[in-house]
């Protein structure tokens, strides 16, 4: 906004942004701010801001009745705001994991997903599908440190199947040791030359 716009935005209007609503991170905030801007009227999700603990929405005198309905639609909007499913992105902002922990997670069953949702973005043909996650679930892995857990059982069922595999490995070495001593050198074993 340019200094002129800025003067001429008197109608404000602040939503207090509970942490709940949010489980901290700015990403989880940015998205509730996509949701909000969806569900306006076209011409007014540029007026709307969320901004650290709250939401405000600023706009111009003229535009009063745009501004009484958009008001009313995000007073609504916020009432059940902390039910709204968290995306895969945000949960992995909030739990600090990566997408890789966060999909095998959720293969496993640990992370436990409530839906998928499938979209259609902007600029690919195809539907995109990926699972949402309820916050209270979210809130509860993170309030027990499950991630540190879950990757501490991951890093022993890695070094277990090394083990195992170089187990596998050097019992594969010794039998084609013993074959190819057989082979080679095997007493009565007769060769034809051609």
């Amino acid at each position: 906004m340019t200094p002129r716009e800025s003067t001429s935005m008197s109608l404000i209007a602040e939503w207090p942004l509970q942490p709940a609503a949010t489980l901290g991170p700015p990403v989880r905030t940015k998205g509730i701010e996509r949701e909000l801007r969806a569900r306006l009227p076209w011409a007014v999700p540029k007026y709307l801001k969320a901004e650290t603990g709250r939401i405000a929405l600023r706009m111009r005198d003229d535009a009063a009745h745009e501004f009484e309905t958009a008001s009313a639609t995000i007073s609504r909007m916020l009432e059940g705001i902390e039910a709204l499913p968290v995306l895969p992105r945000e949960a992995e902002d909030v739990l600090t994991i990566s997408s890789r922990e966060r999909h095998k997670w959720v293969k496993d069953g640990r992370l436990q997903s409530i839906s998928t949702c499938t979209v259609k973005m902007r600029g690919r043909s195809k539907k995109v599908s990926f699972h949402v996650f309820d916050p209270r679930h979210i809130e509860d892995v993170l309030d027990r440190d499950l991630p540190t857990v879950w990757r501490e059982e991951d890093a022993q069922e890695v070094a277990r199947n090394r083990r195992r595999g170089a187990g596998k490995a050097a019992q594969t070495r010794a039998g084609k040791v013993e074959a190819g001593a057989w082979c080679r050198g095997a007493p009565g074993r007769q060769t034809q030359q051609i």
